[in-house]
């Protein structure tokens, strides 16, 4: 049943909405509601999960009041919707997700998600375990939505939940979990196949201080700046913009996790002369003031 779900998943555009429009405050919140069908599997279970760094695995079937908010998650988070839709937060901002759309989030940022009264919301999920010294599997070149791929591994989740639920067989299993961490990693790099693209965050994640704008990056990517705008939006599920931002916002993470520079030290460092901007696009991106990060370290 798990797997005919996955037949006709479509991509529809987002749709973003104010934060005011959310009526729950934004705290560590695990709501399932009484009509939720949840599946997960802990890494406490498995032993080949703890191998590939996978915390859990899930398959849930919700409808309101379904909440999950998750103030700084230890590790990089895939979501699929199968079907239906729900509420999910992404780049500061609440947006639909639909049957078809892949999201990801990266450690140590707020992210949450809810059902919607009166609509199923149905989806797969995968939570890895990555401490602050290791390398994310979703970084700061990984789009935050996608378009495609998505698919695959909600298929893989099915199986794994399929298999978990009957024989348990070593080798299914194993062969499931192999395709869960193969369709991540594929789902947080899809810039690589395109050489231009790779090349330009690349430039950018060295030179983060630089004055970039839209024109500067379609420059260094030898493209217009409507091309790259498309492209963007296409392989990262962003603009130009607002993914320099992110990698910005990824990169002050760091420095605030690994040393004691002051925000006025630290801004000008990811490009922003003004502290208070800085500080402004900070919370917005990763759900609590440079401060309020830094105490929680």
């Amino acid at each position: 049943m798990l797997i005919g779900m996955l037949i006709g998943m479509r991509w529809d555009k987002k749709q973003a909405m104010p934060m005011n429009e959310i009526h729950f405050d934004l705290v560590e919140t695990s709501i399932d509601g009484a009509r939720s069908r949840l599946w997960k599997l802990e890494a406490a279970e498995c032993s080949e999960m703890q191998t590939l760094h996978i915390a859990r695995i899930g398959w849930h079937e919700t409808r309101a009041p379904y909440r999950r908010v998750r103030l700084r998650p230890e590790g990089s988070f895939f979501l699929v919707c199968v079907e239906g839709e729900g509420r999910i937060l992404l780049d500061g901002r609440w947006q639909r997700i639909t049957a078809g759309a892949a999201c990801l989030a990266p450690p140590r940022v707020l992210n949450a998600f809810h059902a919607v009264p009166g609509k199923r919301f149905v989806f797969a999920w995968v939570r890895y375990d990555e401490s602050a010294r290791a390398m994310p599997l979703v970084g700061a070149a990984s789009p935050v939505r996608i378009s495609s791929g998505g698919a695959e591994l909600a298929r893989a989740v099915a199986g794994l939940c399929a298999e978990w639920k009957s024989a348990r067989a070593p080798q299914v299993l194993h062969h499931w979990l192999s395709l869960v961490h193969t369709f991540t990693t594929r789902l947080a790099c899809p810039w690589e196949s395109d050489d231009r693209l790779w090349k330009l965050w690349e430039l950018a994640g060295r030179e983060l201080a630089a004055p970039w704008t839209l024109r500067t990056l379609a420059e260094r990517a030898h493209m217009s700046t409507e091309h790259l705008r498309r492209l963007c939006v296409k392989t990262l599920g962003r603009t130009p913009i607002h993914h320099l931002t992110y990698m910005r916002m990824q990169r002050a993470q760091q420095i605030i996790e690994t040393t004691d520079d002051k925000l006025d030290a630290i801004a000008p460092q990811v490009g922003y002369p003004d502290t208070q901007v800085f500080s402004r696009a900070f919370k917005r991106c990763i759900g609590m003031s440079p401060k309020e990060y830094r105490t929680r370290r």
